[in-house]
């Protein structure tokens, strides 16, 4: 087999990459870094330097890093159980746990504006029920965005942890069990060990989507609770201050890069780590 086939296989994708990914990126941030005065990073340090923009950064990492870790202690059980049934209810799971990808992002946030909202499903309940004497403040908080987001992204963490348990050995359980390991000892020490790289993968997945997501922030937490996305958005299309715009956009670059490489080293420390008790 001809050596350069494969790379004639992937030169269209990444040609499409370069000229309507790359291209587009480095031309709008370029301007924030080689200005007329010279090369200068005076944009980024004015942006950490701003209270209010500090609090929109993080406010983010802060939700970013809670609806990841949500969706790891939800989505750890849920994919060790469907992992586990047979086939035919497997696909049934895994089919319900992709529906609600099926379903438009606007749709699923106005979904939940009517569950928060002050007239909404869980108010309701808890007027009727004579829990609360007037309504709680449930939508247009860092709570509505946490909650709209771990639906979004949950089943994105399951699908992960789903293809990697699947891989795991029944017969490694048994033989924990075997040893005296309780089910619980047993899920502890095998399961979760070998579903490190799908939950590394995972998280990746949920933290960068939660970094980046617009329509969720936006519809959820409005401009009372801006995520970083909401306000790229405000900068450029509202304000019409692409420069501003694109420092948001390296810094949020910047931010998911860190994350992947700090992952990527917890990964490889767990491997030595196992190596060396193997």
């Amino acid at each position: 087999m001809n050596k350069n086939v494969p790379y004639f296989i992937v030169a269209p994708g990444m040609i499409l990459l370069l000229f309507f990914l790359m291209i587009p990126l480095v031309t709008s941030i370029l301007p924030t870094i080689f200005t007329e005065q010279g090369v200068t990073l005076s944009s980024y340090l004015d942006f950490f330097k701003d209270e209010y923009n500090m609090s929109i950064f993080w406010r983010t990492i802060r939700v970013s890093l809670i609806v990841t870790f949500i969706s790891i202690l939800l989505g750890i059980p849920t994919a060790y159980y469907i992992a586990g049934v047979g086939k035919k209810w497997r696909g049934i799971l895994m089919a319900m746990t992709l529906f609600p990808l099926l379903t438009n992002s606007v749709i699923r946030s106005f979904a939940w504006i009517n569950i928060l909202g002050k007239t909404g499903v869980i108010n309701t309940l808890l007027l009727k029920t004579g829990l609360v004497s007037q309504p709680l403040n449930l939508l247009y908080t860092e709570f509505a965005i946490i909650i709209g987001s771990v639906y979004l992204f949950l089943p994105t963490m399951i699908m992960t942890l789903v293809g990697v348990m699947e891989n795991i050995e029944g017969e490694m359980l048994e033989a924990a069990e075997t040893l005296g390991a309780s089910p619980f000892t047993a899920f502890r020490k095998v399961v979760l060990p070998l579903s490190i790289p799908g939950t590394i993968v995972g998280s990746i997945l949920v933290f960068t989507g939660t970094l980046t997501a617009y329509t969720t922030p936006q519809l959820l937490g409005g401009n009372q609770k801006m995520m970083m996305s909401t306000f790229l958005y405000q900068k450029a299309n509202t304000l019409g201050d692409w420069k501003a715009a694109s420092v948001l956009a390296l810094i949020m670059i910047g931010v998911t890069l860190i994350v992947m490489k700090g992952l990527d080293l917890v990964a490889k420390k767990v491997d030595r780590r196992e190596a060396n008790n193997a």
